[in-house]
């Protein structure tokens, strides 16, 4: 399975790739405020190409539990200037990690080429539109509710069968506005509108979400359920917990690991491609 766009070409048969989480907020659960600054979040994104990356996800409003919406104006002023300055200085493709168009298309034309879309194109009716103009790929994410109250008691019948759904009309509404399924993304939320009990099921069936042939990518990085199960340690004492679940992910078919801790993440996962394929690539 190959992701094939613009200059760009992510070969998944080859290996597992590393999204790299640069977050230019100054609220998100595990990082925030650390890359607020512009130049910061620059040197960072630089940084996460040479531990490993092989795609920079860039972002300006903070999606944890519980968050605020931040304005369209702030959204564009934290991630347009850092887009502009890293797509000079990286190869690596860039996303932009929102739900809104506008910040979308001026990411776009800033840069980025991949659309990291939290609502799995629900919250913004222009968002298909313009990811279809500049024909670049789209991360189709389940959530269930907004951010802010995703976490007060989420609630399923059939877990997995309603996130497969759920991408089924994602992939049709993308299809309506012209998004091919070359270009589709899928990533079934680990957190977004789930509880721990949710995670862990998510976790232990990833395989049944490879049956909608589209590549799929998984972020457990340093999140909550981890912390605990490993007796509520805090967010920055997560990676060994993170590493176990991105061993589980690939091992179950997953093409895209999206992890604040790059180089740790990407030397694993050539370990873990090297047991799964039975050579070191």
């Amino acid at each position: 399975m190959k992701l094939a766009w613009l200059h760009y070409n992510l070969d998944f048969s080859r290996k597992t790739h590393i999204m790299g989480i640069l977050n230019s907020t100054p609220d998100s659960f595990s990082d925030g405020g650390l890359h607020f600054d512009t130049a910061v979040a620059i040197e960072q994104g630089i940084k996460m190409v040479s531990d490993g990356a092989d795609i920079v996800d860039v972002g300006g409003e903070s999606t944890r539990p519980g968050s605020e919406p931040v304005s369209l104006q702030e959204e564009l002023r934290r991630t347009i200037p850092v887009i502009k300055v890293l797509a000079k200085k990286i190869s690596a493709p860039i996303s932009i990690d929102t739900y809104k168009a506008e910040v979308a298309r001026q990411a776009l034309e800033a840069g980025a080429s991949i659309v990291n879309d939290i609502s799995g194109l629900r919250f913004d009716s222009e968002m298909p539109q313009v990811i279809a103009q500049f024909k670049v790929p789209v991360v189709i994410m389940h959530i269930k509710g907004r951010p802010r109250e995703m976490q007060q008691n989420p609630q399923y019948e059939a877990l997995i069968p309603e996130i497969m759904d759920y991408f089924r009309i994602s992939i049709r509404l993308a299809k309506k506005f012209g998004i091919p399924d070359e270009l589709m993304i899928l990533d079934p939320g680990i957190g977004f509108g789930k509880t721990f009990d949710h995670n862990l099921e998510i976790l232990n069936n990833l395989e049944q979400f490879t049956l909608l042939e589209k590549p799929l990518l998984v972020g457990p990085s340093r999140k909550a359920f981890l912390g605990r199960i490993l007796g509520d340690v805090p967010a920055s004492d997560r990676l060994e917990g993170t590493a176990a679940a991105v061993a589980v992910s690939i091992m179950k078919g997953v093409n895209i690991i999206r992890v604040h801790d790059v180089k740790e993440i990407a030397r694993i996962a050539k370990v873990i491609d090297a047991i799964k394929r039975e050579k070191v690539v």
